[in-house]
């Protein structure tokens, strides 16, 4: 009997209409398009603009366009997996909000939280309830309202981040095609690096947390990118290693677009040519959750049944990983 692998059968995205140019920028902090192209390839964002607008506004659009891609209802979906990290509320989970909006009423759901891996790890997991049986349609949603918790202030932080959602529909394969292998890390050692100061259980909201601009996202830029570059670069190759994979053997390397040198160190570890290496970080900066699905989606239709992909992010935690698959169709 063939082995079951869960595989991509649909992917969709979504991105707010607003564009915020690196030229809109300079006019809210101390900086320039020549200085945050140079160092992030960055030109622009988009912004969810909106009274009482969440992160589940942006997944809505985006699986009811996958769901009419794939002929299905929302009734059909079994279980579905939000990754985010900023979900609409800290409860109810953002996956059971979306459930509600587009209808998939028999689906339960839950909300992951691994920072800019979390769509990889919510992959990752998806995948084990395809396998195993237990599951036939699952949704791994990744997505974020960055905008929610940047400081415009933060010349550090408020150039890299930007609003997007994807999405992908789990379904099994016994071709051989789908989410061949992952490999996934932590390491809390990082947390000093990239959080959220206050907002938590350990420092709940206050005039005084507010005052100090402790709920949005700090970064100690420096740190972050030195284990960035090394981590994600060498887990890609490690996954391509393990499974015997050369530069020649890869379709495509999907990097998470948190910066434009990272991704390119990660291309350059695994050898991988930089024409097979997807790209849309000058358009979108670091959407979190949401970049792996936006790149999928805007290159679905160069993707060839059988196409090796190798996936790989990097996330505040620290969080990294890597899956391998075999693209469906």
């Amino acid at each position: 009997m063939s082995k079951i692998h869960a595989a991509i059968t649909a992917v969709h995205g979504y991105v707010p209409d607003y564009v915020l140019t690196n030229h809109e920028l300079e006019t809210m902090v101390e900086t320039n398009d020549e200085w945050i192209t140079s160092r992030t390839g960055i030109k622009e964002r988009r912004i969810l603009k909106g009274e009482g607008l969440g992160t589940s506004d942006m997944a809505v659009p985006a699986v009811k366009a996958l769901l009419e891609k794939r002929g299905i209802g929302a009734e059909e979906i079994d279980l579905i997996i939000f990754c985010t990290t900023t979900p609409d509320f800290v409860f109810p989970a953002t996956a059971n909000i979306l459930a509600n909006k587009i209808g998939a009423k028999n689906a339960w759901g839950y909300d992951l939280q691994a920072a800019c891996s979390g769509f990889i790890f919510g992959l990752a997991t998806g995948a084990q309830f395809i396998e195993s049986g237990k599951h036939k349609k699952v949704l791994v949603v990744g997505g974020d309202k960055m905008s929610a918790i940047t400081n415009f202030k933060d010349r550090a932080t408020c150039i890299i981040f930007g609003d997007g959602c994807g999405a992908v529909l789990l379904e099994p394969n016994d071709e051989g095609n789908g989410v061949i292998d992952s490999i996934l890390r932590s390491d809390g050692s990082g947390a000093a690096f990239l959080h959220q100061k206050a907002g938590g259980s350990v420092k709940p909201a206050t005039h005084e947390s507010i005052d100090a601009y402790e709920h949005y996202a700090y970064q100690e830029g420096q740190a972050v990118f030195k284990f960035a570059v090394t981590n994600m670069a060498d887990v890609a190759a490690e996954v391509m290693e393990r499974n015997s994979l050369t530069a020649d053997d890869i379709a495509w390397l999907v990097p998470h677009q948190a910066n434009k040198r990272i991704i390119d160190a990660t291309a350059n570890r695994t050898g991988v040519s930089a024409d097979k290496v997807i790209i849309n970080i000058e358009r979108y900066g670091n959407t979190t959750n949401g970049t792996i699905p936006l790149c999928l989606w805007e290159w679905e239709d160069k993707f060839k049944k059988g196409d090796n992909l190798i996936l790989a992010a990097f996330g505040g935690g620290f969080t990294w990983g890597s899956i391998y698959l075999k693209w469906a169709y």
